[in-house]
């Protein structure tokens, strides 16, 4: 579906055409055209594929979907791949966002987002003096935009290892922290498939040898590459306190499970030396003098009762019991 078909020259806006006319547009040096797409169909892509001429292997790839983030140049044009994050009902959400760049058009085709990229427009539009960059800036922009999503999704992140390393020491709260804990590692590990590949491949559009359409943009490409840079090592310490929080958690269950050995061992203990005298006891040898002892059996309940509350006491002194 077409969302935007836009004409801008010298960095305003010039008009809204069809998609038909996009081609003459092209042959004029000092315009070019920002096509937004949604969901589009192989028929839509084909149609764009015919009017900016672009490469097939790109188009098949914008079309099939579930592209790893990439960058790659075909002839003087490049095709980009972005994973955008968006949180829905408190989970992670990757869409895919395909771009095609060439010297004065920019095809951006977005696939399986309910967010849009109309802010975007916008504020390119409220910057001409950058806008006339042309293709390059708004590449940067909509690399930007996607970029200052991810940090809203790493903040959640951040907040909810918090809340769960509040959490790790309360008593009884094992078995839910772990699943926590592994319900958040699966989602910083979305997140870092779609922020990890995007940042080896932005290095590719500043220093060194540029590529042609974004040869006028190539600086604001460096601020990208260090705010990516920044996120991808949040995005490491996250999953290195998951790693520790897992293992310190795994530590308390283990210490809980030994305490629980301990007041088992110990209750073993006083209630085999009470099993151990009433076996002697009973075994009713005939030259046991308590026999015939009118105090034996009082007796033999003392010491049995004195010798568990000298464990008793013992046991709990070594904080067993």
């Amino acid at each position: 579906m077409i969302i935007n078909c836009v004409v801008y020259q010298h960095g305003e806006k010039f008009a809204d055409i069809p998609t038909v006319e996009i081609s003459e547009y092209l042959e004029r040096p000092d315009c070019f055209v920002w096509v937004g797409m949604k969901d589009a169909t192989q028929e839509e892509l084909e149609e764009m594929r015919e009017e900016f001429c672009l490469h097939p292997l790109a188009v098949e790839d914008a079309l099939v979907g579930h592209q790893r983030p990439k960058i790659e140049e075909y002839g003087d044009s490049l095709f980009a791949v972005l994973r955008p994050a968006e949180l829905v009902n408190g989970d992670i959400h990757i869409s895919e966002l395909a771009i095609f760049v060439g010297c004065n058009y920019v095809l951006s085709v977005r696939r399986d987002s309910s967010q849009g990229f109309q802010d975007v427009r916008a504020r390119c539009e409220r910057e001409p003096e950058l806008l006339r960059q042309g293709s390059g800036f708004v590449l940067y922009a909509l690399m930007d935009a996607v970029v200052d999503r991810y940090l809203p999704v790493n903040d959640v992140l951040e907040a909810e290892l918090e809340t769960v390393e509040e959490s790790i020491f309360n008593v009884g709260a094992q078995r839910s922290n772990i699943q926590r804990l592994y319900s958040l590692k699966r989602k910083a590990m979305r997140l870092k498939h779609a922020v990890g590949p995007l940042l080896d491949t932005t290095g590719k559009l500043y220093g060194g040898r540029v590529p042609r359409p974004v040869l006028k943009s190539d600086e604001y490409f460096r601020d990208v590459y260090d705010h990516l840079q920044r996120l991808n090592q949040s995005i490491d310490g996250i999953r290195d306190t998951i790693s520790t929080a897992i293992q310190v958690n795994l530590a308390m269950v283990a210490i809980d499970e030994s305490e629980v050995n301990k007041r088992l061992a110990a209750w073993a203990a006083i209630f085999a030396v009470a099993t151990a005298f009433a076996g002697i006891w009973g075994m009713n040898f005939e030259h046991m003098p308590e026999l015939h002892w009118k105090y034996g059996y009082p007796a033999a309940l003392g010491v049995m009762a004195t010798v568990c509350l000298y464990l008793y006491r013992r046991f709990r002194r070594l904080k067993w019991l």
